[in-house]
């Protein structure tokens, strides 16, 4: 089998799991399993379906890094639950949903499936990185379009977008990107600066929205290119849109490095995290089995244990 890579935005998925399958999915004493239980049929699908043969459940160690916060203030600033002083801030995230990220964990550990972090950074900076360096073709999943900069055909790195559901999975690559946001991969991260995006705290250029940032980046190639021209009166660039661009002038010189994905962090090689696929040991099968009694996990482990299995 060719080798493949894939590289799974953990948070994005089970996020999506736990709000896509009934809180009525509990354990004896009432603990909600429906997050486990989802991730572990969505990663079972995509193996079974994309047959990688390298996986890495790529981990939020810092999902707010302070490094960007400075940078930008805004920054996922409406998801804070609680501001901490000399650590991580509290993510805004479900109780329900929070008591089930230990076992996540540990079923992904029983699994033989990779979790990777990296100090001060989020996942998306461990999927860039891994992509960048990788040696194989690479699948990244998630529901994130920021990871849409990391896409490049040349290299064999595309995006299973998951924002419809695990049934209409989105092949997303250079092609469907141009078609989507009329921008190339490459240009993504610039366009999402010029435009904005709520759902991070990015307020864009006040003016500027998604037709105009993908008329300015096709005709500039670069938000780098377009701020260069919009400092010559005859560079090209409308009266307006530089008046635009000036009016953002702070937000513009912090924006373009929060919003690029970090591509060089010194990450695990794929065989120091373990990362190629196998059927567990005996011992972690017998562990999973139990988990799945003791927390209702249903057929779910089941399904995953059979994707993992080579001879099946």
């Amino acid at each position: 089998m060719p080798e493949r890579l894939m590289l799974l935005d953990t948070a994005s998925l089970y996020f999506r799991a736990f709000y896509g399958l009934p809180d009525s999915l509990r354990r004896p004493d009432g603990t909600p399993v429906n997050a486990v239980r989802g991730l572990a049929d969505m990663i079972a699908r995509l193996v079974g379906e994309f047959e990688p043969t390298h996986v890495v459940a790529c981990w939020d160690e810092n999902w707010r890094p302070k490094w960007r916060v400075d940078l930008l203030p805004s920054y996922k600033e409406h998801r804070v639950a609680r501001a901490v002083a000399d650590g991580p801030d509290i993510e805004e995230v479900p109780g329900a949903l929070e008591a089930q990220i230990p076992l996540i964990r540990e079923v992904l550990s029983l699994a033989g499936i990779a979790v990777v972090g990296v100090a001060d950074h989020e996942a998306d900076d461990v999927i860039g990185s891994y992509a960048a360096q990788a040696s194989m073709p690479v699948d990244v999943v998630t529901g994130d379009r920021d990871l849409f900069q990391v896409i490049d055909d040349a290299a064999g790195v595309r995006v299973l977008y998951t924002a419809g559901g695990m049934k209409n999975l989105k092949i997303m690559d250079d092609a469907a990107v141009v078609a989507k946001y009329r921008v190339l991969p490459e240009q993504y991260a610039d366009y999402a600066t010029l435009r904005g995006d709520s759902s991070d705290g990015l307020p864009g250029v006040s003016g500027i929205g998604e037709k105009t940032a993908s008329s300015l980046l096709a005709e500039f190639g670069s938000l780098e290119s377009l701020l260069q021209a919009a400092q010559d009166a005859d560079g090209g660039v409308s009266s307006a849109v530089r008046a635009k661009l000036a009016g953002a002038r702070e937000y513009l010189e912090a924006a373009p490095t929060v919003v690029r994905i970090v591509r060089g962090l010194e990450v695990p090689s794929l065989a120091e995290a373990g990362a190629r696929l196998q059927l567990p040991g005996k011992d972690a099968r017998a562990r999973l089995e139990e988990l799945a009694g003791e927390w209702n996990l249903g057929s779910s482990i089941s399904r995953l244990l059979k994707a993992l299995d080579p001879a099946a």
